[in-house]
């Protein structure tokens, strides 16, 4: 089937409510017609995600802000003409019409015009927005590739597009633009670059700002019970049996636990890798994955955010 086919059943399938696995350039999102209250609600029951946790629209292109924001402040226009098509999800006050569904029965919704050619290519034959978080069980790993789709829902989600492995491999950035810009999430576009477009922008504290996707203590989280250390007690971790282990240096002779990754000291490849090695890792068939801290600059907060929210869902006395 070709390229247009599949566009066009995709097509098919959103406006007869249904849901649709489509690429971007961070992560495989999980789609519905954004209008559609039932087709959202299904996002919300395949994901096993609560109903208060809004999700973001995508769009065609940044013409069509006006018809899901009632507002779009100073910030947000030079953000958006920066940085879209891209990694950047702009909180805005939301305009009449838009469905509690999707802004999680918030004033505000999620937007961003997503930069993956086939996701544009969609999103204007569909000639509306689209509902969608990430195409995976809520709280757990985000799918960079069709067949990590494929894994997770098998034949419930009717049609998904193959647009091959994410670009950036991480969620987008979300900056909240209700008052001052505030970010609410780090992503594939760094805090100082937005700083470069707006001036400071403050780090949320947590509870912060409006409820945005990914945001929530815990999660990114494979099955296996995940721990992130630093220095000794990253070297103790990883010389225990059975574990899995995540690093930025290669093994040690001595390692004898079930599974390495090097994942490297460079952050755009390391993001990019990310989640695809913390699946390995979780098919291992280790107790515990111990990951390495990495470093606490800038290019890595993305990255940091990530290990730390999946890390939350186990303490670290299970090694013991």
């Amino acid at each position: 089937m070709t390229e247009g086919a599949d566009i066009e059943r995709a097509v098919a399938a959103l406006r007869a409510g249904q849901l649709v696995a489509f690429p971007t350039e961070t992560v495989y999102g999980l789609g519905a017609d954004a209008r559609n209250p039932a087709a959202v609600r299904l996002v919300y029951e395949l994901k096993g995600r609560p109903a208060g946790h809004p999700l973001i629209v995508h769009l065609a292109t940044a013409a069509a802000l006006g018809d899901w924001a009632a507002s779009v402040p100073e910030a947000a226009r030079q953000l958006a003409a920066r940085f879209w098509p891209g990694p950047l999800t702009l909180i805005l006050p939301r305009a009449a019409g838009v469905p509690d569904e999707v802004t999680g029965g918030q004033d505000s919704v999620g937007l961003r015009v997503p930069a993956h050619p086939l996701a544009r290519r969609l999103l204007a034959a569909f000639g509306s927005g689209i509902a969608a978080p990430s195409a995976n069980r809520y709280g757990r790993v985000s799918p960079t590739t069709a067949a990590h789709v494929r894994e997770e829902f098998g034949t419930s989600v009717p049609v998904v597009l193959d647009g091959g492995p994410c670009r950036v491999g991480l969620e987008s950035t979300i900056v909240s633009c209700l008052g001052e810009p505030l970010l609410l999430r780090p992503g594939g576009i760094a805090q100082s670059e937005l700083e470069a477009v707006v001036g400071p922008i403050r780090r949320a504290a947590r509870g912060e700002g409006p409820r945005a996707p990914g945001t929530t203590q815990a999660h990114y989280a494979p099955r296996t019970a995940l721990v992130l250390l630093g220095g000794t007690d990253f070297d103790a971790a990883a010389d225990a049996p059975g574990v899995a282990v995540l690093a930025q240096q290669p093994a040690p002779a001595r390692f004898s636990g079930r599974l390495w990754v090097d994942a490297g000291l460079d952050a755009e490849r390391y993001a990019h890798d990310l989640y695809a090695n913390l699946r390995r890792l979780d098919d291992s068939g280790a107790r515990t994955i111990v990951v390495e801290a990495v470093p606490p600059t800038s290019q890595w907060d993305a990255i940091r955010d990530r290990l730390t929210r999946a890390a939350a869902a186990c303490p670290a006395e299970e090694l013991a």
